[in-house]
């Protein structure tokens, strides 16, 4: 068995009362949030549920369920006299309205320390109306984001994995855990799966659904994407039923070919390896021409890819396809393991954590960058200093991932770079 990857993560600890982003909840609930056709109730103050819900842009094929956010709401009564009961009544409200196939119950900071057992009202609600109802003990002060995503990894791992059988199996059935679909990159990634004759047995959580997920321990091989956030589940489900697992991404060519092969090899299937290979070729023929129109105009731009996680490694793979080169990288909110992916992509010398506005303005104009690519709160530093800004977080609405996503991803860029308002803004105001 492999050796345990360990739980470092390079980013800022939560801060008490800071309303959106960086904590342990934060982390559950974009990784569950995506099971499309379970209901996500969040128990405590009604903020938690509110801010930065539905922000990562996750899309269904299916149920819309997933993006109401339900919420017990707790006064100041209920935290002095307990809410178990406004719990058991909110679990049964949904049931009884919505129907959902399972309800995935969040433990926030307040019930947390005032104790609530969040744990035995799932249970008792699980029996009475024969659906799951799973507690994801995740309240933000037990650690940071991607320590949120790992608590939910294990909440599935416990409670829904393994709790019903496939109607059938395949020899080549995977699962594909930590890829979450934002802005629909999934679908760009599914059609290639099925060209080479490989089932996806359950997505763990990208447009999930409950009785897939159920499903997933008999799946041939995990392929984890991307980011180490998840890399537990994985190993647990190795140590349990025994299926591999190998880390991929999908975003770039490079990368995209790379994963495929390497599915292929995990399987030791000639004739799947042959299959791969075909496809691989007739996905480069058809993209040929635009990659090589992208790459005319976006050759030896200079980039700054100030994001975290396995966008700032999976990243750098993205733009170098497209003929750009990454001058800067951020490694906050990354893991240890996807750091040092970054310094082997661009060097040691390249990579930053967490740095201001002014900082990071001051970078830009340093390394002569011709374009910003990061999220949404880093745009004013770009428009300061009259930088071309492409967004790239989870709040963006262009999938990005497989051989579609790289032609869109270059023709964001393109228009993004060559727009003539930058010129403008370089020019000597007329007054003066």
């Amino acid at each position: 068995m492999r050796e345990k990857i360990g739980m470092k993560v390079l980013s800022k600890k939560p801060l008490p009362g800071k309303a959106a982003g960086g904590c342990a909840f934060d982390g559950a609930k974009i990784t569950l949030v995506p099971i499309t056709d379970a209901a996500h109730l969040f128990h405590g103050c009604i903020g938690c549920a509110a801010n930065g819900f539905e922000g990562r842009k996750s899309k269904s094929s299916g149920s819309d369920l997933y993006v109401k956010a339900f919420s017990t709401d707790i006064s100041n009564e209920e935290i002095v006299f307990g809410s178990e009961g406004k719990l058991i009544d909110a679990i049964e409200y949904i049931y009884y309205n919505y129907s959902p196939r399972a309800i995935f119950v969040y433990n926030t900071c307040v019930p947390a320390i005032t104790g609530d057992n969040i744990g035995k009202v799932c249970e008792i609600e699980r029996d009475k109306l024969g659906i799951p109802v799973i507690p994801v003990d995740s309240p933000g002060f037990a650690g940071a984001k991607n320590f949120g995503t790992r608590i939910a990894a294990k909440t599935l791992f416990d409670y829904l994995i393994g709790a019903r059988e496939p109607e059938f199996t395949t020899p080549f059935d995977i699962n594909l855990i930590g890829e979450f679909n934002v802005a629909g990159d999934l679908f760009n990634i599914l059609p290639l799966f099925k060209k080479c004759g490989i089932r996806v047995l359950s997505s763990i959580t990208g447009d999930g659904r409950v009785k897939e997920i159920a499903t997933a321990h008999r799946a041939k091989l995990n392929v984890v994407f991307c980011s180490q956030a998840m890399i537990n589940l994985a190993e647990d489900m190795e140590e349990k039923y025994g299926i591999p697992f190998i880390q991929v991404s999908f975003y770039g060519k490079t990368p995209i070919e790379n994963s495929l092969r390497k599915i292929a090899v995990a399987f030791k299937n000639e004739s799947l390896m042959k299959k791969v290979e075909k496809v691989i070729e007739e996905e480069n023929r058809r993209i040929a021409p635009e990659l090589k129109r992208l790459r005319t105009v976006l050759k030896g731009k200079k980039a700054v890819l100030y994001t975290g996680g396995h966008k700032s490694w999976s990243g750098i793979e993205l733009l170098k396809d497209l003929g750009l080169k990454v001058v800067l990288s951020s490694g906050r909110k990354s893991t240890a393991e996807e750091r040092e992916e970054i310094k082997k992509l661009i060097g040691k010398e390249r990579l930053v954590g967490q740095i201001g506005a002014r900082k990071l303005h001051k970078l830009l104009i340093e390394f002569g960058a011709d374009v910003l690519i990061a999220g949404g709160r880093n745009m004013y530093p770009s428009l300061k200093s009259k930088i071309p800004y492409l967004h790239i977080n989870q709040e963006r609405f262009y999938a990005y991932a497989g051989y579609d996503g790289l032609m869109d991803f270059g023709r964001q860029l393109e228009i993004t770079i060559t727009s003539p308002v930058w010129n403008y803004l370089k020019e000597k105001p007329y007054w003066l």
